[in-house]
């Protein structure tokens, strides 16, 4: 089978939807004409408005066959995108129009239900156009149809929706010259308003297709990413080796759809490994929007080993946890990591676990850079956060704590000392100045041990905590 090239392929869908749009134009100048005859003899109001709407319905389809022969020339210097954006255009004339139509048969309506007279035939001939023109619309929506969903025409489809409501129309016509019809048989003269209630349906269908089909026209042209298509692109390009995205752009110019992708990847990724990761994502959103012209931009995420702890911090934040105590070593050309997670007090171990494995997972997807995970569970404490606390006497603790500077030879100069009863158990807390000089690590194993000999000398003790500073610091 000799292949055909994609340009051929291209020229042929554009030669079918010239061919279709067309077909439509002469269907719409056969229409408008037998229903203007037909409803100027028969002097019906129903028939009358249907021939006004397939006159306006000829008027689009002019534009639709106009509007997908310039939407299918290809980019240029100035159009970089391409011409798509005119079969929106096109959409939104054919709304201007369809709207304008209603209120010229909204208003002959009113007029002849209340303030006119006009004598109506009901003949075999109205309920034949009405029949013929049905037949037509039909043939023509679902040719409309068929093509709009094969190129994604906007242009196409706007074009089809018009012939489908013209079916409905046209069937609220033909009910309504029926009752004219009886009013004669049963002698019922108030039957002949149903030819002005008759068009009255007719503008109240138009109506609702005209503002469904501007909304979506307006949001075409402004860029609006459909309902949804941007979570979902986000979730699938969450692929093994994307540690964020940064950006998901998504914009419409008739029947092509673009999206451009900011992918995060670790610093660490090899070029192969990018080509592959950029290959993928594209992969998966061409399974959500087929055809689509997409862009994928990969960037370093920035994850060395000096920001990878605030990387996992953020990714325990995002699944509601809090992360500390977090430890990267190298053995033997693995990198391990071990970190304590603060998972909420009221959870289960068994929803504290799965929580605890979702990270790992993630960690994993992210960060492939690490071989080994250990994690330790513990409760965050959030729910008993609030206490009740009364004061207490602290002239014990202030003496254990001058008793620990003498014996230890611990150069904590504490202030600011707060003692307070709660749940049974001393809760401490006070301000340590050391030496500025000391480096952090050395002013945290200072505290710790602070804290450690303070329990030894008071058991009672429950909380404490520590705030060290530098000597001379002012005060918040």
């Amino acid at each position: 089978m000799t292949a055909i090239p994609a340009g051929g392929l291209a020229h042929e869908g554009s030669r079918e939807k010239r061919l279709v749009a067309m077909s439509s134009v002469v269907a719409a100048i056969g229409l408008t004409t037998m229903k203007l005859v037909v409803g100027l003899i028969s002097g019906s109001l129903g028939i009358l408005s249907e021939a006004a709407h397939s006159g306006l319905d000829l008027a689009a389809a002019a534009m639709t066959w106009f509007a997908v022969r310039v939407s299918d020339k290809p980019p240029d210097l100035k159009h970089t995108y391409g011409h798509g954006k005119i079969e929106n255009i096109s959409a939104l004339f054919e709304t201007l129009l369809l709207l304008a139509t209603c209120v010229w048969i909204i208003y002959e309506a009113i007029q002849r239900l209340f303030f006119e007279t006009v004598e109506i035939k009901a003949s075999l001939w109205g309920f034949l156009v009405m029949g013929v023109s049905i037949v037509i619309d039909v043939t023509r929506s679902r040719a409309l149809a068929r093509v709009a969903r094969k190129y994604n025409s906007q242009a196409l489809e706007a074009d089809a929706l018009h012939f489908s409501t013209d079916v409905w129309s046209s069937s609220v016509v033909i009910v309504g010259l029926g009752l004219v019809r009886l009013a004669d048989i049963v002698d019922l003269p108030w039957l002949v308003k149903a030819d002005a209630v008759a068009a009255l349906g007719v503008a109240g269908i138009v109506t609702y297709v005209s503002l469904h089909l501007g909304g979506r026209t307006i949001s075409a042209l402004l860029d609006a990413a459909p309902a949804g298509l941007r979570e979902e692109i986000e979730r699938a390009v969450h692929i093994p080796g994307v540690v964020d995205v940064r950006q998901a752009r998504i914009r419409q110019s008739g029947p092509e759809t673009f999206a451009d992708l900011t992918l995060l990847v670790s610093p660490n990724t090899s070029v192969e490994s990018a080509h592959d990761i950029a290959s993928q994502a594209e992969a998966r959103v061409q399974s959500l929007i087929p055809g689509a012209d997409i862009v994928v931009h990969l960037e370093p995420s920035g994850h060395t080993l000096d920001s990878i702890v605030d990387t996992l911090r953020l990714m325990a934040a995002r699944q509601g946890m809090g992360a500390h105590a977090i430890r990267l070593q190298d053995v033997r050309g693995r990198r391990s990591l071990a970190l304590h997670l603060e998972v909420r007090e009221d959870l289960s171990l068994e929803a504290a676990h799965a929580q605890a494995t979702e990270f790992e997972r993630a960690v994993r997807q992210n960060l492939p850079e690490i071989d080994d995970i250990v994690t330790h569970i513990e409760p965050a404490g959030d729910g008993s956060a609030l206490r009740h606390a009364a004061p207490a006497d602290e002239a014990l603790v202030r003496q254990a704590l001058e008793s620990i500077r003498l014996q230890t030879g611990l150069d904590c100069d504490f202030h600011e000392l707060e003692v307070r009863r709660v749940a049974g158990e001393l809760s401490v807390s006070f301000h340590c100045m050391l030496r500025g000089e000391n480096s952090i690590l050395d002013a945290h194993e200072q505290s710790v041990r602070m804290e450690r000999e303070l329990r030894a000398r008071l058991p009672e003790v429950g909380r404490v905590v520590i705030h060290v500073e530098p000597l001379g610091a002012e005060a918040p």
